[in-house]
């Protein structure tokens, strides 16, 4: 009988304990908002358009498949294919007599669609991106950025040097490493330099880099003058007047400064000063006068 007792109210009071457990649960069942239709929907559609509004990163394992097969340069629109599938530009189509050169069927009547969108969404890193340029350009036509892109690289003028980084990276690294190469010069002020074969030069309070560069033949001596700086898109950012004279004889030059990021062995074949051989010193010493100003000053008062 006690056992009995005890065995029913055991069972009643797990009742109870499962009947509270129930209530519980259908209250956090309330308290939990289950999304509408209509916001699934909305939620899909934004998804949607997250997804259609994102870039996507593509990486091509072989750049050589978005150029022409025939000259190798990178493919422009239109681009045509024959019935075999084999890409060839305009250029080429015309080039090959509309004769596919893989398999000896037509070429360019049938423009390969698919290859033409990749071409027009592909975008190009700047060769620059390693020194900080973040441009990116349309592909297959980089050369207009390249060529005035502020983060080209310029290599020290100093022969026996390999140092090569941005142009105000190099400005530190001259003075810090070929101080004793240095001549150092204040714009619109006249310098004598004692010419060699690479003459540096770097304006005092600026640190712009220029060299001064002698070319020897039979004939005589070639100089020019230059700035060691990325291209710009601004003209005759700087300009300078060269002086030679001995006793009898006096030679002036007024020149516009190349933007050079490497100097070159090669001659020049314009924007230089000429000094005939017979009237170099004997000595073998060249001394010149220069004076270097921003903008074109020396040019529009020659």
């Amino acid at each position: 009988m006690f056992m009995n007792v005890i065995l029913f109210f055991f069972a009643y009071f797990r009742l109870i304990i499962h009947i509270l457990c129930v209530r519980d649960g259908l209250r956090n069942q309330r308290l939990v908002r289950q999304p509408s239709l209509q916001e699934n929907a909305k939620t899909e559609e934004t998804g949607e358009a997250e997804i259609i509004n994102s870039f996507l990163s593509l990486t091509l394992l072989d750049p050589d498949v978005l150029e022409c097969p025939t000259c190798c340069e990178p493919l422009k629109i239109p681009i045509f294919q024959c019935d075999n599938g084999h890409l060839a530009c305009s250029l080429c189509c015309q080039k090959v007599n509309n004769i596919c050169p893989s398999c000896k069927l037509p070429i360019g009547y049938n423009r390969c669609r698919a290859i033409e969108k990749v071409i027009e969404a592909s975008r190009v890193s700047c060769p620059n991106a390693k020194y900080g340029c973040q441009e990116k350009t349309a592909f297959g036509n980089p050369f207009k950025h390249e060529k005035q892109c502020c983060f080209t690289p310029c290599s020290c003028p100093i022969s026996d040097c390999n140092y090569i980084g941005l142009s105000k990276d190099l400005i530190n690294h001259v003075c810090a490493k070929h101080k004793n190469d240095l001549n150092l010069f204040v714009w619109d002020t006249p310098l004598i330099i004692d010419c060699k074969k690479i003459t540096l030069l770097q304006e005092e309070k600026d640190g712009e880099v220029v060299v001064v560069q002698v070319f020897s033949s039979s004939r005589g001596l070639t100089l020019t003058v230059s700035c060691i700086s990325p291209l710009t898109s601004k003209l005759g950012r700087f300009s300078c007047s060269l002086k030679f004279a001995t006793s009898t004889i006096r030679l002036k030059q007024t020149l516009m400064l190349k933007e050079i990021q490497k100097v070159s062995d090669e001659h020049p074949g314009e924007g230089f000063m000429f000094i005939p051989s017979y009237m170099l010193p004997s000595t073998g010493n060249l001394q010149m006068g220069i004076c270097i100003s921003r903008g074109q000053d020396h040019i529009l008062h020659a």
